[in-house]
């Protein structure tokens, strides 16, 4: 699913169909089943750095903000999944990077693939290729958008929580409703950031020119926009809220079950 959303993004901006089920037999057709998984080196590392940074922070910072006998207030839990999706994200960048040219890779002419075998080869041909810097580029549009996914997330689960118990609704009936909801809004907030960053990920420099298409994240957005309009962001929504909504519903009803775990070991 992730494949196909990338495929989506590029493939809209560059004027090809947005349909995930032409995208999906063209991809099927051209590179086999084999191609639905291109990158997956590079996405389970980005899953091991990012997602358990991210969640880890978010306890983290939650815990050291909260005051005993004091309900949290939202703006505190905005402001805790905010900073723990935004230093989350510069962690995972790397990763990230690699993930999305290994996905891209086939769409570009074939004397302009960088045919990277796996994520230690990319990281190692970035590096050689644009310094360690290299690694982190499209740091700013992966972190906001990794705020925007865990405002979404993470703030929208606990204000889901809190609202379902007030209403009565406790126990994996709010977990798994507070999750669900979760997952609506953490697609809707990150896509138009997770549009852009794959863009600026995937750039390269005119062969001619040796000028970037865009200047970065904000001039790309604009590119963006004046092309198609502002719903141009939200390209795929509904392919990126198949891959979102049940990342983040199995991620928190996972996380809510290991630390119930952990209560009761006494740790």
């Amino acid at each position: 699913v992730d494949m196909v959303k990338v495929r989506i993004q590029i493939g809209g901006a560059e004027g090809g169909s947005t349909n995930p089920i032409e995208v999906t037999k063209k991809l099927l057709r051209e590179e086999g089943i084999t191609g639905m998984y291109k990158g997956l080196s590079a996405g389970l590392t980005r899953q091991v750095f990012y997602t358990g940074a991210r969640l880890g922070l978010y306890d983290y910072f939650m815990e050291a903000a909260s005051v005993p006998g004091e309900k949290m207030p939202f703006w505190k839990t905005t402001a805790c999944a905010l900073t723990a999706g935004g230093i989350a994200a510069v962690i995972g960048t790397p990763a990230d990077l690699s993930l999305i040219r290994m996905q891209a890779d086939s769409m570009l002419p074939e004397a302009e693939r960088r045919n990277y075998r796996g994520v230690g080869h990319a990281f190692s041909s970035i590096i050689k290729a644009d310094g360690v810097g290299g690694l982190f580029k499209g740091a700013v549009p992966t972190a906001t958008r990794a705020m925007a996914l865990n405002f979404g997330m993470l703030g929208f689960n606990s204000l889901a929580k809190d609202q379902l118990q007030a209403a009565g609704v406790t126990g994996a009936a709010q977990t798994f409703g507070a999750s669900s909801i979760a997952g609506f809004f953490a697609s809707f907030f990150s896509l138009p950031f997770d549009y852009v960053k794959t863009q600026v990920q995937k750039a390269k420099p005119d062969p001619v020119t040796g000028q970037m298409p865009f200047k970065g994240p904000i001039d790309c957005a604009m590119q963006q926009v004046k092309i198609g309009g502002i719903t141009r962001l939200w390209t795929g929504f509904p392919t990126y809220y198949v891959r979102i909504a049940p990342h983040a519903m199995i991620t928190l009803i996972a996380q809510d079950q290991v630390k119930k775990m952990w209560t009761s070991m006494g740790t």
